[in-house]
């Protein structure tokens, strides 16, 4: 089992759609605290329904969002250890959360969608790491470049 992460930052619809397919994505759950863009195409209504047209189905999990006290600190501080402590705080009280997601990605091939390109400095990885040590599952991330990084069930990614 898998799960992937996906950022459509710098992704238009058609291009991020295309990434979906490429990886043979069921489920595109979206882990956003508000589910807003202003990018076309990206905010939860016209998301679904793209997604839906396609076949893919749409999951918003406002619980496993970055909670906006920790967002507005990382605006004024750009503190990332800052912003990873918080939201693992955070991520700690999700336990039903993380089993429900887990069960998801164990029925659907599913990717976790948040804004930022860099899965390295977005909360995606973090919650992708509490499924992974929930259920085992691997994790791979998807990027425009097309490589596919992936990192071993287990394994941490160092947020420092």
């Amino acid at each position: 089992m898998t799960v992937f992460t996906i950022g459509y930052e710098g992704l238009d619809i058609d291009t991020f759609m295309s990434l979906l397919a490429e990886h043979a994505i069921d489920t595109v759950v979206d882990i956003r605290e508000l589910p807003l863009s202003r990018k076309p195409g990206f905010s939860k209504k016209a998301l679904a329904s793209v997604l839906n047209l396609s076949g893919l189905e749409y999951v918003h999990m406002v619980d496993l969002g970055c909670p906006k006290p920790v967002r507005d600190r990382y605006r004024e501080d750009g503190n990332w250890k800052r912003y990873t402590q918080g939201f693992l705080k955070h991520l700690t009280t999700q336990a039903h959360a993380i089993a429900e997601l887990s069960d998801l990605a164990g029925s659907s091939n599913c990717a976790l969608l948040c804004y930022e390109a860099d899965f390295n400095f977005c909360h995606r990885s973090m919650v992708a790491n509490a499924v992974s040590k929930h259920c085992g599952a691997e994790i791979e991330h998807i990027s425009i470049e097309g490589a596919k990084t992936a990192s071993p069930a287990g394994r941490q990614l160092t947020f420092a």
